[in-house]
């Protein structure tokens, strides 16, 4: 500590903002922990897997067709 000049803090300030209801980031939080309740994310999964395993299962049959029909193509042009 300093004898000629001696080191005085200043008192804080008061730094106030006023917070405001914003009625899309409460249902954003509402969704958020809806989601984080136990086996959402078996759920979650689960939902994927069997989209990801229908647009597998698309896509295989349009492969299938498609040669199918290439193949009807080339007898009838043979």
């Amino acid at each position: 500590m300093s004898v000629l000049f001696p080191k005085v803090n200043k008192p804080r300030e008061w730094d106030y903002r006023p917070i405001y209801y914003d009625e899309d980031k409460e249902a954003r939080k509402d969704k958020r922990l809806a989601r984080l309740r136990r086996g959402a994310f078996r759920e979650e999964h689960e939902k994927n897997m069997t989209e990801l395993r229908k647009k597998k299962e698309s896509r295989l049959l349009f492969w299938i067709v498609l040669l199918g029909l290439l193949v009807f193509t080339f007898y009838i042009l043979i």
